[in-house]
């Protein structure tokens, strides 16, 4: 069974840091195939649902434009961990994070964990 438990969210100012983590159970492909990823989407209010940043059992990361730069995303194997870096956040960074796990063409989800940034 496939579990992923996000942490690591709250309240910070804008030009602020967070780091998001994602503790994954049931996850593990026992592949470095590039099919299988593990990332974070983010649904602000009023808005869809969109990626943030991926990556995959081979290493290789995407980000989404608007986060390139500010966000890092990594992962700790031997944990089952992954984590994201948010710096120099921006109240339109405002939003519920989700960590999300596609394994073999099935996609799985966290509960979410909300990162609001205000003054």
């Amino acid at each position: 069974q496939v579990q992923l438990v996000e942490s690591g969210g709250g309240l910070v100012q804008p030009g602020g840091s967070l780091r998001l983590s994602c503790a994954g159970s049931g996850t593990k492909s026992g592949s470095i195939s590039s099919i299988n990823r593990v990332g974070w989407y983010r649904q602000a209010p009023g808005k869809e649902r969109e990626l943030v940043a991926h990556i995959t059992d081979a290493g290789t990361t995407n980000y989404a434009t608007t986060m390139k730069g500010r966000f890092t995303i990594s992962r700790d194997n031997v944990e089952n961990i992954v984590y994201l870096q948010m710096n120099n956040l921006k109240p339109e960074d405002t939003a519920v994070y989700y960590c999300y796990r596609l394994l073999w063409g099935v996609q799985y989800w966290g509960q979410g964990t909300q990162v609001t940034v205000s003054s």
